[in-house]
């Protein structure tokens, strides 16, 4: 069991996720959209792509923590976005990945460099570094995913925390999962994953792909997910496993239901959030547009549309000032 602290408010601002329309006008308590306005003028673009990184923010009694999870997919297009908003990236105490691969890694040695905090510890489970991973769409065909260096890592100035296990991160305030075990019946993973161990080629479990977990006061979980290729569902499970906490108000992130592969599963996982019930589902990057489009026919009062460049922020009932 590991013990998360309970804070008074949780935000999240996207860097980077698959989507963005700077014309929407829905922003409300929980909500704030990113705007194309900069010096009184139309002209602020906020970038989309296919990856995923968020800058996560606990407040405890008026003290705030930051920290970063995940860097996007281009070198640049979290980065650009950081800029875009205005963010300062110097208050950023620790970073987290959520898995190896470059839809989340791309951006780390940019976003590394822009926190500017020498020795910053950036915590991942050790089989982010293997090599060489790659997808097979046709036996015939391999496509490689870039390989994540240590030694980048170590160059762009930050300190690299390698764990199995779940890790307490901003004094016990967030805590990362470490491998998520697997339970469903229906969650098997990424099928034509590969990767080579000792020369020969296995299937890739991904067994790499982690989350966070936060605990607001009153209200419960707050459980955010990179690509979640252990299952959406075995993930949330896992966060109550270990936190002993039973009520999630929110599940958020990657939960790679897109394409042919995972399409079949959308309703089983649908369901089983439903079952679980939270608050919120805020489906984001890889879940894919069918997906999307379930969650939002079948949970439509707790269902929230991600941008890049949305801010989100969840209060517990009674804030300490």
């Amino acid at each position: 069991m590991s013990d998360i602290t309970e804070v008074d408010k949780i935000e999240i601002i996207t860097l980077q996720d698959n989507y963005i329309d700077v014309s929407a006008i829905d922003s409300n308590a929980i909500v704030a959209r990113a705007l194309p306005i900069r010096d009184g003028e139309i002209k602020n673009s906020i970038q989309a792509e296919h990856g995923f990184s968020a800058i996560v923010k606990t407040t405890k009694n008026g003290l705030t923590r930051s920290m970063l999870f995940d860097f996007g997919f281009s070198s640049s297009g979290a980065a650009y976005n950081a800029r875009a908003l205005g963010l300062s990236m110097a208050d950023i105490e620790v970073m987290a990945l959520s898995h190896g691969h470059s839809d989340h890694t791309g951006g780390i040695e940019e976003l590394t460099r822009m926190v500017g905090r020498k020795g910053i510890e950036l915590v991942v489970h050790p089989v982010a570094f293997e090599y060489p991973r790659y997808i097979k769409p046709a036996e015939n065909l391999k496509l490689f995913f870039p390989r994540l260096r240590r030694e980048d890592i170590a160059s762009a100035g930050a300190t690299l925390i390698e764990t199995r296990n779940p890790l307490k991160l901003l004094d016990g305030q967030a805590l990362f999962l470490g491998e998520i075990e697997r339970i469903t019946s229906f969650e098997r993973g990424y099928p034509i994953a590969y990767r080579e161990k000792d020369g020969k080629e296995i299937w890739d479990p991904i067994e790499d792909d982690s989350a966070l977990a936060l605990h607001l006061a009153g209200k419960g979980l707050i459980i955010l997910s990179g690509c979640a290729h252990s299952g959406i569902v075995n993930t949330v499970k896992y966060a109550q496993k270990i936190t002993g906490i039973e009520h999630v108000h929110v599940v958020m992130g990657g939960f790679h239901l897109s394409g042919p592969l995972f399409e079949p599963i959308i309703e089983n996982t649908t369901e089983e959030i439903k079952s679980i019930n939270p608050d919120f589902v805020i489906p984001c990057h890889c879940t894919g547009r069918a997906a999307m489009m379930h969650f939002e026919r079948k949970m439509p009062e707790k269902f929230i549309l991600n941008m890049s460049g949305t801010k989100l922020t969840f209060k517990a009932e009674t804030m300490h000032l």
